[in-house]
């Protein structure tokens, strides 16, 4: 007979999300199971391999770069293979964190099985039948293999598996223009591998283009060869250490030979083998349809992070978790406002939070745009990283709509306009801000103050002052 197990809540997959709703649920004195097929935080499995290897780039290219600070420049030395053990040594650095021990500490019952429901209110794991009050759907995303003729028989690597490479790609060819695509493209060629990527649109697709273009102008000065509007047709093993991609373009059809493959084309949320039709789970598109309550059509079952369909991102899984925890611990209403900053980790970086100039154009005929650059700024000069600006949207009121940064430490820089806007801050609070100087923070108030600026040049603020004047 199968095992029984009645928790409060039953968590399926034990990525960031996941982990995050177990754990602080389990913190709460509630009975939870947690259901993985793959060990906890796999789910996150590609995101700090993907920065412990960029990291050791980034310290290959200040040994190139050396000499605009007066130093002795030189080429590096790589030993791929001892890079990639300080890849795979940070990621099990993490893993205390969140082993089966520590869950089991904290009142967290884990089962390794893969998770399938029978009904509206059970699911089997390997041989135990659970019997939970509320479920919460955490399984995350897998990467997208397009159905290009050919790819199936020689096979590539994505961003989950990129990083069991025994040996640096001679020539890496990235399918795909995303996020993902270009920081892998310019780690890689800051190691050594020549890069070429190719992107069917417009890179950083759904990102601001200005400053979308700040990232490609870098990665195109270390030598990444970027090709956008070029669509993938077949690909095909050229003896047993080469790849042939073919392409069309409108430019005429074209062939890149490289060693290794990486598609980068973008996740599918991890529905298959869940049985969610037993579970009357309605499904939108492939992505699980939720409320903005983050509840499926189910009222007992909840979703969140990438199986949503949401922007697929460590910290939307995180946030989601928490909304979700509010619902389930505390029956608080707590709708997504979708305030989730997201970051693209090249060199300079790339942040944005809220809406686009784009996105806020559609709802506003009239908007401000303000932007300074990071060459104005004394710490980004101290520090040589001059290159980007930053780009505020806001209302003509003042109201702060949406901010991208483009530029050193963007990702770090984003989380104080994200609080703002989640606020309801305005350019004025933003502007009265003080930063430490210098420090690249004064960058955002600069742009703020700008907003002030403009209106001090007006003719009626002028007139107004200048009466205020006579009276001494």
């Amino acid at each position: 007979m199968a095992k029984i197990l009645t928790p409060d809540i039953c968590v399926i997959g034990a990525g960031p999300g996941g982990l995050a709703v177990a754990t602080e649920a389990a913190a709460h004195g509630v009975r939870v199971v947690l259901v993985d097929r793959r060990l906890p935080g796999g789910g996150d499995r590609g995101i700090l391999p993907a920065a412990a290897l960029a990291a050791a780039a980034r310290q290959a290219e200040a040994m190139r770069t050396a000499g605009k600070f007066g130093l002795e420049a030189a080429e590096p030395e790589i030993d791929f293979k001892a890079v990639m053990a300080q890849v795979r040594e940070v990621a099990a650095s993490a893993a205390p964190a969140v082993s089966i021990e520590r869950l089991a500490t904290l009142g967290v019952i884990l089962i390794n099985a893969e998770a399938r429901f029978t009904g509206r209110r059970r699911l089997f794991a390997g041989d135990t039948e659970i019997r939970a009050r509320r479920y919460v759907l955490a399984t995350g995303s897998s990467p997208v293999i397009p159905a290009i003729p050919g790819i199936e028989e020689i096979g590539c690597l994505t961003a989950d598996t990129v990083f069991e490479l025994g040996r640096r790609p001679g020539h890496l060819v990235v399918l795909g223009g995303s996020a993902t695509g270009l920081e892998l493209a310019q780690t890689f060629r800051r190691l050594g591998s020549q890069v070429t990527v190719l992107e069917a649109g417009t890179l950083l697709p759904g990102e601001d283009p200005e400053m979308a273009a700040v990232i490609a102008r870098r990665l195109r000065a270390e030598g990444v060869i970027l090709r956008e509007n070029t669509k993938v047709t077949a690909v095909e093993r050229r003896g047993k250490t080469s790849v042939r991609v073919r392409t069309e373009a409108e430019a005429g059809n074209d062939e890149v030979d490289g060693s290794h493959l990486l598609v980068a084309v973008g996740r599918a949320p991890n529905v298959e083998g869940l049985d969610l039709k037993k579970a009357r789970v309605a499904l939108k598109g492939n992505a699980v349809d939720v409320s903005a309550m983050l509840r499926t059509t189910n009222r007992r079952i909840y979703a969140i992070g990438d199986v949503t369909g949401a922007p697929q991102s460590a910290q939307t899984a995180a946030y989601h978790a928490g909304l979700v925890l509010k619902a389930l611990l505390f029956r608080l209403p707590a709708k997504d406002r979708a305030l989730v900053p997201r970051a693209v980790y090249t060199d300079p970086e790339l942040a944005h939070v809220g809406l686009t100039e784009a996105e806020a154009s559609k709802h506003r005929r009239k908007l401000t745009i303000l932007r300074w650059p990071y060459a104005e700024n004394d710490r980004a000069r101290a520090e040589r990283k001059t290159e980007g600006h930053i780009k505020v949207v806001a209302a003509r009121n003042g109201d702060i709509l949406g901010v991208t940064i483009a530029g050193a430490n963007a990702a770090e820089l984003i989380g104080t306009w994200g609080l703002a806007l989640s606020k309801g801050l305005g350019l004025d609070d933003m502007a009265s801000s003080l930063p430490p100087h210098p420090t690249l923070g004064q960058i955002g108030k600069s742009a703020a103050i700008t907003y002030f600026a403009k209106k001090a040049r007006r003719p009626l603020r002028r007139g107004i002052v200048r009466v205020l004047q006579l009276f001494g």
